[in-house]
């Protein structure tokens, strides 16, 4: 018996752990081979001097990496590698370089949009970033330190983070992964297992060994919307940072809520004027007559149009269903 055991565990063919691992490596090769074209390196040739950051912020922007999310040259990337550039070149796997124009920025998000004037691209799908759970694959695609095309593999680590961007501001629902993002990877796509891109890679903590982030698809896809039919952002904010949350279900039925999320109150801006209506450790569920289970409808909510008025909140607070009244801001 002994023998034969060990002949089992020398064949290949008899080694479950080796059809486990070639399951998994076709799904990644194959994944490459559907978005790499899509993938793009961008470098930038910059007005000013570079700058010294912290530790915890993104890497310097000199170079960095998009996608393709429409089929006439439209490519999302991070803000903060397009930033103060005066010339902004793109490069494709088959080598092809071409010049490209910003369409549109946004510090808050680190999201940006530009273009080129090639035709018939391939655009990247998003998934439905609301739809992911801790430990999936995660497959990050991009060019870091000029190495193009690099993929790395992971997991999603961990959802609902934020993450503070270089203006200052916190991204919220933020996507953590271990799957390796270094400088020049910035502005790449994060996907699954079935080549859809569920986040934009945008920062690592350095010094850390498997922390990095993606601003989630879902954020990603609004904010591009906008972006292209405006160029910018200008949006209503209420001072605080947040993150979506479960409703305990028994809480659900007794506040006669129909939805099972809101938006957790994390950290309140000291210098917000609306501070003394909202406290942390609420829970929004609603603006107006509007539901709010997510991040996601916060800040579709909280458009231009909502800059100045008085917005009716309902939230929980201590186990009770309450409203409060404020006037949203202009975000700074």
């Amino acid at each position: 018996m002994t023998t034969k055991k060990k002949s089992l565990l020398h064949d290949g063919d008899f080694n479950p752990d080796n059809e486990i691992l070639d399951d998994y490596s076709k799904t990644i090769v194959q994944v490459v081979k559907n978005v790499a074209r899509s993938v793009v390196n961008i470098r930038v040739i910059k007005n000013r001097p570079s700058v010294n950051y912290s530790e915890n912020q993104q890497e310097p922007f000199n170079t960095g990496s998009g996608f393709v999310i429409s089929t006439n040259g439209i490519i999302l990337t991070n803000h903060h590698v397009i930033s103060q550039s005066g010339k902004i070149l793109i490069t494709f796997p088959d080598s092809t370089e071409v010049p490209a124009i910003l369409i549109g920025s946004d510090p808050a998000t680190d999201l940006a949009l530009i273009k080129c004037d090639l035709k018939n691209l391939i655009p990247l799908e998003f998934a439905n970033s609301d739809h992911l759970q801790a430990g999936q694959i995660a497959i990050a695609i991009g060019n870091p330190f000029g190495f193009q095309h690099t993929v790395t593999t992971g997991v999603v680590s961990a959802l609902g983070r934020t993450l503070r961007t270089l203006s200052g501001r916190l991204i919220d629902d933020v996507i953590q992964t271990d799957a390796a993002i270094n400088p020049g990877s910035s502005g790449g796509p994060l996907l699954d297992s079935q080549g859809k891109v569920i986040g934009v890679n945008t920062a690592i903590i350095k010094h850390a060994q498997g922390i990095c982030f993606a601003v989630s698809s879902n954020l990603a896809g609004y904010i591009s919307g906008v972006l292209l039919k405006k160029g910018k952002i200008k949006r209503a904010y209420l001072g605080i940072t947040g993150q979506t949350v479960k409703i305990p279900s028994g809480l659900r039925e007794r506040l006669q809520l129909t939805g099972n999320s809101g938006v957790y109150v994390a950290e309140i801006e000291p210098k917000s004027a609306i501070t003394s209506q909202l406290i942390k450790g609420d829970i929004l569920v609603r603006i107006d007559k509007n539901t709010v289970g997510s991040i996601d409808d916060l800040h579709k909510q909280l458009t231009e149009d909502c800059i100045g008025k008085t917005l009716a909140i309902s939230l929980i607070r201590k186990g009770q269903l309450i409203t409060v009244f404020v006037v949203a801001q202009e975000m700074p």
